[in-house]
């Protein structure tokens, strides 16, 4: 009996790690968790430029690209105020933060944003 329940847990295991293995959601996870980052470029002007002041202590907020295409923003983590202020078709992830980054950042930024994919 003892040997059937460890075949039946060793077959499990396998079928879960096939599961997981073809899940496009784990693939694209664990793409990323092995993708090597790197900055292609700040997007916008920096953000002290002609000596503005920033709410943020130490160079903040910014915006960048990364050599995938992606991006990076760096600004305020407002996840534990704004989470459960989301719309109901949003979420966020236990991987995921909710960043705040001022108007005058993105607006700024736009016109070095892609109008393409």
């Amino acid at each position: 009996m003892r040997r059937i329940a460890e075949s039946t847990a060793h077959k499990t295991s396998y079928s879960w790690y096939f599961v997981l293995a073809f899940s496009r959601r784990f693939a694209d996870c664990c793409a990323k968790m092995n993708t090597q980052i790197e900055f292609r470029r700040r997007i916008g002007p920096d953000p002290h430029a002609g000596g503005v002041q920033t709410y943020a202590l130490v160079g903040c907020p910014d915006i960048l690209e990364l050599d995938g295409g992606d991006f990076a923003v760096i600004g305020s983590d407002i996840t534990a105020d704004a989470a459960g202020k989301l719309p109901p078709s949003v979420s966020c992830g236990p991987d995921e933060r909710i960043i705040r980054i001022p108007r005058r950042t993105l607006v700024l930024a736009k016109p070095d944003i892609p109008d393409k994919l």
